[in-house]
């Protein structure tokens, strides 16, 4: 079996994790998937700024677990959930680390959504 290499965030490829601010909402085929005031923003590198929602805060009962896999050598490996309410565009639409890597250990219990596959990721300001 190959190694999987484990890279560490740093200057030429640095990852931020900060609570976002305010609520967030996920929605599928008009339902409310997650709903949280707990979200963390996770930004990496110049890739778009990604929602992790606690699972606590998702309604699991959408979700579907899939046979999809993949790695990412800064934070690990990911699985995924299918959100069967919105048909085929939501197949593989949510992820997850089970086990992340030390460096972005808060993501750990966190999904996060394609917002191509989904409705919407709406975020709103804290009162």
């Amino acid at each position: 079996m190959t190694q999987k290499p484990v890279l560490t965030p740093g200057p030429d490829h640095p990852i931020t994790i900060t609570p976002t601010p305010g609520r967030v909402v996920v929605t599928v085929a008009g339902r409310v998937v997650a709903d949280s005031t707990h979200a963390l923003t996770l930004q990496e590198a110049d890739y778009p700024a990604v929602q992790y929602i606690p699972l606590a805060d998702v309604d699991r009962g959408l979700l579907e677990p899939t046979s999809t896999s993949s790695y990412c050598p800064f934070k690990g490996d990911a699985s995924y959930f299918s959100v069967p309410v919105g048909g085929d565009r939501s197949v593989d639409a949510v992820w997850t680390y089970a086990q992340p890597h030390e460096a972005v250990a808060e993501i750990k219990d966190h999904v996060a959504f394609y917002p191509n596959r989904i409705d919407a990721v709406e975020t709103t300001p804290a009162p």
